[in-house]
Order: C-alpha cells, then structure tokens, then sequence
C-alpha cells in the first residue's frame, strides 16, 4: 500500500478507525524532503496492521489550523480518530515505527 495523501474531504473517514500516522508536510520543506522515504517505508512495513497518510498543509491549511501544526514536519499518531503522539521535526524511522506497532 502507497501513502495515502489526505485532503479535508477524505481526512475524517481515513483517520476515523484504526491506527493512523499522519504526516504533515510542504513541498518547500527540506526536513520533510528527508522524511518523505521513511514515511512511505512505514506505510509498505505496516500495510493492514496500520495506515499512513501525509497531508500537504499549502493544500490544507484548515487541516494543519485544525490539529495545531506550528512547525513541519509533524506527524500525529491516531488512534480511532483520536491523537495519541505528536512527533515534530525528523526522527529516526524506528521511532515513528515503535508509535504505530
């Protein structure tokens, strides 16, 4: 399974149920360049036991309004629609790894 890319039409029915990592990024963004490869990593590892989705936040900035995304890359951990982590700036892959198992 490939990373889902997320918009404020399909965000609530993608994180509403199961274990969610939710990255959220820009283009311009050169921490998130390098985060890009290890969140699409995570999404083939964790295919049917979690999902993996990046939100653009120029496209969506009602979604990075929404969970209070100051700075990028963040990435939010949800759990049934509810956030459990919030992990902001690059860390190594086994840390987002250990949040989704």
């Amino acid at each position: 399974m490939s990373t889902l890319h997320l918009t404020s039409e399909n965000f609530d029915e993608a994180i509403g149920s199961g274990r969610v990592l939710v990255d959220f990024w820009a283009p311009w963004c050169g921490p998130c360049q390098m985060l890009g490869p290890i969140i699409d990593e995570l999404a083939a590892e964790f295919e049917g036991r979690a999902k993996v989705a990046k939100v653009d936040i120029d496209k969506e900035k009602e979604l990075a309004r929404r969970f209070k995304v100051m700075s990028i890359p963040t990435v939010l951990i949800l759990n049934d629609g509810v956030e459990t982590k919030r992990i902001v700036g690059v860390k190594g892959k086994n840390e987002y790894a250990a949040e989704l198992s």
